[in-house]
């Protein structure tokens, strides 16, 4: 398959790469290349993994380019990857930067209502792509060295997400909800922003995935109750998936508003926790795995180009997100949404998108898959003969 290819000449480039700030978009990468390794066994993808890490981590264990005191969730995710460093080398460095994100989660700020801050400079406000940032960290660590004291704290923030965030009409979730209702973009009465992002409904459905695959055993009500959300969450996001390319708009509940697109990073997440769901029982319907499936099959004939030697990935958001106000008013309506630059090999897609043919590949090797695409192998070979051998693509 062309993801092949693909993944392995995106990560390395990647491993090389030097960013201006410790983020969670590289964490993406970060979290999809241990995936890779994971379900391939592949050691190229575990020391792509190592080389970009070791870069940010100090022998001390400082984390390079980190700000604790921004309390921003998006500084989290990166470090899951931390825990299987830290194993695999037993190197001090990588537990003393686990402590300090995990000092982070323990002094973030709160709604009344418990839910975390998304980030210090955005008070009271909780935004969907906040639960897969702090969440499924939150729970390693608590496996791993909290003694599995703060579970339900786990729970909570998303029996808070459904209360707060989730519409009985669509079955879809907003994408933030700020508790004062103060800010610009908040409906003064319910404090909801006002549409359905696709990215940020998959930032949700793939911290149900992880969490409840972190969850033990033992905890039998919460994994439940977690498998009742993300079951839920999956079948309104069902509703809405594009018949013919089987993929999902950058606006959900908007297929025919001018300007929406198909985008490549949201489809992928729904991907995800598709596959994840079939895998780990919780979705046992064969729809959901051929669902999933056949997302992955969309991007693979819709959103991959050639230039050259190289592929690229496209359709992807760059970025949307809600205030503050600073030089572009990110107000959360159709036009902002539209607006944002679409691009190519961005790191939430390409990250989401390892992590989803992961998982793909667990379910092949498995012989789990759910159907064959007979039109997908014309393409790939299609694409074998385009493609020129590239003489500095060393996998």
């Amino acid at each position: 398959m062309i993801y092949d290819r693909y993944l392995k000449q995106y990560a390395t480039l990647f491993q090389d790469t030097d960013r201006n700030m410790w983020n969670y978009e590289d964490g993406c990468v970060l979290i999809g290349l241990l995936a890779m390794y994971e379900a391939t066994g592949d050691a190229f993808y575990f020391n792509a993994l190592s080389r970009f890490t070791d870069r940010y981590i100090e022998d001390d264990g400082t984390i390079r380019k980190y700000d604790m005191q921004e309390y921003n969730l998006d500084f989290i995710p990166a470090g899951r990857v931390l825990f299987s460093m830290y194993r695999a080398t037993g190197q001090e460095k990588y537990r003393t930067a686990i402590e300090t994100l995990a000092e982070q989660i323990r002094n973030q700020p709160r709604t009344h209502t418990g839910s975390f801050w998304h980030k210090g400079i955005y008070p009271y406000q909780v935004w969907l792509d906040g639960l897969y940032m702090g969440l499924p960290y939150y729970m390693m660590y608590e496996n791993e060295f909290g003694g599995g004291l703060h579970y339900r704290d786990v729970l909570l923030q998303f029996e808070n997400a459904r209360k707060y965030l989730y519409d009985d009409k669509t079955h879809l979730y907003y994408h933030a909800w700020c508790e004062s209702r103060d800010i610009f973009w908040a409906d003064p009465e319910t404090g909801l922003s006002k549409n359905f992002w696709t990215r940020a409904i998959g930032w949700y459905v793939m911290a149900l995935a992880d969490v409840y695959d972190l969850m033990p055993e033992t905890e039998a009500e919460a994994r439940a109750r977690l498998a009742e959300l993300w079951k839920e969450a999956i079948d309104g996001l069902l509703e809405w998936q594009d018949k013919d390319s089987n993929l999902f708009y950058q606006l959900t509940a908007l297929p025919d508003e001018p300007g929406n697109y198909l985008e490549t990073s949201g489809s992928l997440m729904v991907a995800y926790s598709l596959l994840k769901g079939a895998r780990l029982g919780v979705l046992g319907d064969a729809s959901y795995r051929r669902a999933g499936e056949q997302i992955l099959m969309g991007i693979e004939l819709r959103q991959f180009s050639v230039h050259g030697a190289k592929v690229s990935l496209g359709g992807i958001c760059k970025g949307a997100g809600l205030g503050p106000d600073g030089n572009f008013r990110r107000d959360g309506s159709v036009k902002y949404y539209l607006s944002e630059d679409v691009v190519e090999d961005e790191q939430k897609g390409v990250g989401v998108c390892m992590m989803a043919y992961a998982e793909y590949l667990r379910a092949r090797d498995a012989g789990a898959l759910a159907e064959n695409f007979p039109e997908v192998e014309v393409f790939n070979k299609a694409y074998d003969i385009i493609l020129p051998s590239d003489p500095n693509f060393k996998p």
